[in-house]
């Protein structure tokens, strides 16, 4: 039983290219031992010592593993890490018995690693130990400052981030704006921008903040919505002599614009034109003309489309594909088949302006009909096609007909009981049975991925026969395609046309 466990965890291991993946993350200061092929049984062998033996006497073990592994080198001991990833005494198990082997020498990837497992596994005493010996043989690198950035940060041990920089500071490793910049970087895409903006004021003393580290402030705040906090930085910005670039009030202007703030995203496009017009380029018309074209602004979306040609920057199929939609919500569809017809080489984003438009005008027919051409056209539908034309055909929250074979609670249950979710399932049909409480709002992404399957071939096929049944040719044929063509990764791999 164990092995047959250690073998599936260890089974992705075995191609290459997952090697160099696991590998290649960290740069250490000195280059790497050359990587040598590992032999999987060895691995699992000694993989499945370490399990069994992880609290065993250090005698017992170090016998054990010297049977079996002869040669040892740091590639082999990051596929170790790799099969115990939450789990750190088989891991600080094996790095005590790599110490005393003459021929091995761990460098700051084999330490990272190591620091990154004991992290996942919240043993913070040893966590602060493996710090303190990698500080003392100066292993310490810009790696390690953000696994130990984002362990402290998620335990919210927020004197502590601070302090790591003081600590690491003891043992010769200088404060450098580089390594803050990257580590607030890594806290805010995981979403730890409080804990980011807490280290970067209190490191102000020692390190001079510049605009990328306000730049990515700006950006995690957005990213989590807090509009309040986002603002407040960039005052700050601007108080400590920085010029917001593009790129930050980009970022500004799109949370804006999703938090229902269209003026104040306008004051700030209209500030960005006064002050750097130069820099203005396709991504920022092209985030203001979308916006508006969604707000249904089409004439002033025209003039930001006509002010970009006049400055001889080339549009693109996404900010036509914005326009598109644009007149089609007006119900200007001459002007949009126009444009659409005008366009060379239209790709997927020319054909959801399209679609959306026509589906928010209620012409489900004729979206399924752009559907058909596009897909004749040579441009491949994703799942967010389907996604839309779903919501069009039955609507958010589902449809519910007079024909119970193609009610959609039927075929929704039957669903999840088919894909073993009867839980799923009688929790929704208490819902729509008591009919006093309001069904919640399908969710036909994961409707669509449990039926990525053989499985789901059958089921579609079955489905869109009884769609066509009632006469439903648009919703059947959408169904159907979906079926055939994302059946499973095989097949999504080996394509072929298929006709609708």
């Amino acid at each position: 039983m164990l092995t047959r466990r250690l073998k599936t965890l260890l089974k992705p291991l075995s191609h290459p290219h997952l090697r160099l993946l696991a590998t290649g993350s960290t740069l250490p200061p000195n280059p790497p031992n050359p990587i040598t092929p590992i032999d999987q049984s060895l691995l699992l062998k000694v993989c499945t010592i370490l399990f069994q033996q992880q609290n065993s006497p250090d005698s017992r073990l170090h016998s054990s593993l010297s049977s079996s592994s002869p040669s040892i080198n740091p590639e082999f001991f990051l596929q170790v890490c790799n099969t115990f990833h939450y789990s750190w005494r088989p891991v600080y198990r094996f790095f005590l018995y790599t110490q005393k082997l003459p021929h091995f020498t761990h460098n700051s990837v084999t330490f990272n690693k190591m620091l990154d497992v004991i992290a996942k596994s919240r043993n913070t005493d040893l966590f602060w130990e493996t710090c303190l010996e990698m500080g003392k043989l100066g292993l310490v690198n810009d790696k390690t400052f953000k696994i130990a950035l984002k362990t402290l940060a998620l335990a919210r041990e927020l004197k502590k981030c601070v302090g790591f920089f003081h600590l690491m500071n003891r043992f010769g490793i200088e404060y450098k704006l580089e390594t803050l910049n990257k580590v607030v970087e890594s806290l805010c895409k995981d979403k730890l921008v409080e804990e980011a903006k807490f280290v970067t004021l209190k490191l102000k003393e020692w390190v001079k903040l510049d605009g990328v580290t306000y730049k990515w402030l700006i950006w995690g705040f957005c990213d989590v919505g807090d509009l309040i906090e986002a603002s407040k930085i960039w005052n700050l910005m601007v108080d400590e002599g920085f010029e917001p670039d593009v790129e930050v009030a980009e970022t500004m202007m799109d949370t804006l614009f999703k938090n229902k703030k269209f003026d104040e995203a306008m004051k700030v496009f209209q500030v960005m034109r006064v002050k750097r017009m130069g820099d203005l380029g396709l991504s920022t018309y092209r985030l203001v003309i979308k916006w508006m074209c969604i707000r249904g602004k089409i004439q002033q979306a025209n003039g930001m489309f006509d002010e970009m040609c006049q400055r001889g920057i080339q549009s693109d199929n996404l900010t036509l594909a914005s326009i598109i939609y644009g007149l089609l919500s007006r119900g200007r569809i001459r002007e949009a088949y126009r444009i659409a017809e005008g366009i060379e080489k239209p790709d997927i984003s020319v054909y959801h302006g399209l679609i959306k438009g026509l589906l928010k005008l209620k012409k489900a027919s004729e979206a399924t009909q752009v559907f058909r051409e596009m897909i004749k056209r040579g441009c491949e539908p994703i799942m967010h096609t389907y996604i839309i034309l779903l919501q069009g055909h039955l609507g958010k929250r589902g449809r519910k007909g007079n024909d119970p074979l193609v009610n959609f609670d039927t075929i929704f249950v039957g669903g999840l009981i088919k894909a073993g979710k009867r839980l799923e399932a009688t929790k929704y049909v208490e819902r729509t049975m008591k009919r006093g409480m309001e069904v919640p709002r399908f969710d036909y992404n994961k409707f669509l991925h449990y039926y990525s399957n053989e499985e789901g071939v059958v089921m579609f096929e079955e489905v869109s026969k009884k769609l066509r049944e009632v006469g439903l040719f648009d919703l059947a044929d959408i169904l159907e395609r979906y079926g055939r063509k994302m059946a499973t990764r095989d097949r999504r791999r080996d394509r072929v046309a298929v006709e609708v």
